[in-house]
């Protein structure tokens, strides 16, 4: 209690834990939202403009008739029921990130889930929501595909370009700590394009005393992360508590590392991070300069070879399998609206074989498995049948492409199922809870073989050979 009490005096009388932020805090005080009868949640900011979200996506609205530093309005269209949920992927102190198949585009996601009823979690997603919107720069940063609220959940889902190699915390929970080159390479990167956006872990000593905070506070931040995945280490006790924490941030001497472990440039960038006065923190353009970026500007650094070199490319590449297995049969044995998307899983250049002939390109493809599709169907709904799959097989192919070979059984029902302990589909039933014999149910079996190969967008896979074979 002593570390609380101590605390509420070094920041009093700017927060009062009861009431929350005073009149003096830096956070705007006309921030608020607003939920309309059909579902629309308005988010609204002095200083971010008005952010229109609903069950359909995305659309940020001119802030002020005069503000010429305002870009107008931008429209995103991403639907709520246009995503085929796969489960968590991980989670933080204020949200948690899954993986999806955006079905219109086929492109894998990732979904960032936050609640916009609590005011610092809507604080931070206005922040994001704004720079994924407005960042003039594209390369090195996640692209931004759009956002969606879910009433039943009251949270807002912000879509991302997935990133297969998982996040920082992943790799030092493998890796330990990250070579000093790669870190220099992809810190560069994270200057010249990213607002540093992070919970009370990596906040700044301003940020603490509810001081005025500006980009100096992304700074600290940026030094915390490097100090982190260049040691492996947090340079703080943060695990008794987030006022402990907090008292050592603003009491404890900056942090430095050793300087017998690292080179001169990496403990001064740091150093110069890390300063407690946040006038005296170098901009993200000086840092640009600084000689830990400039040492190993003209290296050879592969990021995307060293990510790879970390994780497991065996799960990696399952993972991948399943869900295109998945989002395949899905469209297949779904509704009619959803199977239209199929058409575009293919291009000019893709072969569907099927009873000793063979189909080229989008539109022969896509008209003989409609055809296939309307014979499974049969003319009476009860009497459709649909796919178990039973066995799934996968391979590398080529640089990133993945062969994907399927066995299974027709069953009449109305849902398309899978066997295994693989990735499972939210809100689709598990095999294992269903008790089905499929032997005793069994109207046929089929065999399927797929060549996915990647498209021209990290996330998005189409078919360029498959082969089908069914067995009454």
């Amino acid at each position: 209690m002593s570390g609380l009490e101590e605390l509420r005096k070094k920041l009093a009388p700017l927060f009062d834990a009861e009431k929350g932020f005073s009149a003096g805090s830096t956070l705007d005080p006309y921030d608020s939202y607003m939920l309309s009868d059909s579902g629309t949640v308005n988010l609204l900011s002095r200083s971010y403009g008005v952010y229109n979200i609903n069950e359909l996506g995305l659309q940020k609205c001119t802030s002020s008739p005069v503000d010429e530093t305002d870009q107008g309005e931008k429209t995103y269209r991403c639907a709520s029921h246009e995503m085929r949920i796969f489960g968590a992927i991980g989670s933080g102190a204020s949200s948690v990130v899954q993986r999806a198949m955006h079905i219109p585009s086929h492109r894998i996601l990732a979904l960032k889930k936050i609640n916009i009823f609590e005011k610092e979690k809507r604080q931070q997603l206005l922040t994001e929501i704004r720079t994924l919107c407005e960042a003039p720069c594209s390369e090195g940063l996640v692209e931004f595909h759009g956002a969606f609220y879910s009433p039943d959940s009251g949270q807002i889902s912000i879509a991302l370009e997935y990133m297969d190699g998982g996040s920082l915390a992943d790799i030092l929970r493998l890796k330990k700590s990250i070579p000093e080159p790669v870190l220099s390479s992809m810190f560069q990167k994270l200057l010249q394009c990213a607002t540093f956006v992070g919970t009370v872990t990596y906040m700044s000593p301003e940020r603490i005393r509810n001081e005025s905070y500006s980009y100096p506070a992304d700074i600290w931040s940026l030094g915390l992360a490097l100090f982190e995945c260049g040691t492996g280490e947090f340079p703080y006790m943060a695990n008794e508590g987030p006022v402990n924490l907090m008292l050592q941030i603003l009491d404890d001497p900056s942090p430095s590392p050793p300087k017998h472990k690292f080179s001169p440039e990496f403990c001064s960038f740091i150093d110069a991070c890390l300063q407690k006065d946040a006038d005296a923190r170098p901009t993200a353009e000086q840092l640009l300069s600084h000689p830990f970026i400039k040492k190993h500007e003209h290296d050879t650094v592969d990021l995307a070879a060293f990510v790879r070199s970390v994780f497991d490319p065996t799960q990696r590449l399952k993972d991948l399998a399943d869900m295109l297995t998945l989002h395949y049969y899905l469209l297949f044995d779904g509704p009619d609206e959803n199977w239209q998307h199929a058409r575009t899983l293919y291009n000019e250049d893709s072969t569907f074989s099927f009873s000793g002939k063979q189909f080229v390109g989008p539109n022969d493809i896509h008209a003989k498995l409609s055809s296939i599709r309307g014979t499974l169907a049969g003319d009476w709904p009860p009497e459709k049948l649909v796919h178990v799959v039973e066995k799934l097989q996968c391979r590398a192919h080529g640089q990133d492409g993945v062969a994907i070979r399927v066995s299974g059984s027709f069953i009449i029902g109305n849902q398309f199922l899978i066997c295994g302990d693989g990735l499972q589909v939210e809100g689709m039933p598990n095999f294992k809870d269903l008790s089905i014999d499929i032997p005793s149910k069994r109207m046929g079996t089929f065999q399927e073989q797929f060549i996915m190969e990647p498209g021209n967008v990290i996330g998005r896979y189409f078919i360029a050979k498959q082969e089908l074979y069914i067995i009454q």
